[in-house]
């Protein structure tokens, strides 16, 4: 990153499942409000990450089952470039503040939202068609940070890291520096991570 960047360039990859990245979308368009960033919203996939692992049969199962959104919302991607935030703003939405774990009936809402047929997004869920676009936006995110973090990351001036995972969602101003101390720290070049225990679950209101 340059020191007097006028604008950062902001890049936010997401898997839409996660309520962590959920979060930390929420603040980045708190931010927008504040700062002058410009933001472009990315796919990752918490599948494709754990593609091949032995994982806690329970988060097998959470990972598997997000494959469902994960391929939607490649498709919705391809189709509408231009849409996938707005995407991920009507599925996230659903999924985390309206609390609908049917994922097929997540993606119906999300897509007759924004007055899109819901049915060839729901058919791309069903085939593999998708996996390898998905597994080549995985692998980009995983070249920013490496395979050992999930989801969100975040790339400011094409610095990138793991998080920041929040429980809350910081409004206003307080946003606005939280955003100013992230870049602080992507200036320096050999700053790497910073982490504690956490105590508190997410909350989206």
């Amino acid at each position: 990153m340059t020191e007097n960047a006028a604008t950062p360039v902001v890049e936010f990859y997401f898997d839409p499942t996660c309520p962590f990245a959920w979060v930390t979308s929420r603040w980045i368009l708190e931010v927008e409000k504040v700062r002058e960033v410009s933001v472009t919203f990315k796919q990752m996939s918490l599948y494709m990450l754990n593609e091949g692992r032995d994982l806690d049969p329970a988060y097998r199962r959470h990972t598997d089952r997000g494959l469902i959104p994960g391929r939607a919302t490649q498709f919705v991607g391809a189709q509408h470039p231009e849409r996938l935030g707005e995407w991920y703003t009507a599925l996230g939405t659903r999924i985390h503040n309206e609390g609908d774990k049917d994922y097929e009936s997540a993606l119906t809402a999300a897509a007759e939202r924004l007055g899109l047929d819901p049915a060839p997004i729901l058919e791309a869920t069903t085939t593999d068609a998708e996996d390898d676009g998905l597994r080549a936006k995985q692998r980009a995110a995983e070249e920013l940070v490496g395979d050992d973090v999930g989801t969100p990351v975040l790339s400011m001036d094409g610095t990138a890291f793991f998080g920041p995972v929040m429980t809350r969602i910081p409004r206003g101003e307080e946003a606005g520096e939280i955003f100013d101390a992230a870049v602080r720290l992507a200036r320096y070049p050999y700053f790497y991570e910073i982490k504690r225990a956490r105590t508190t679950n997410p909350q989206f209101d």
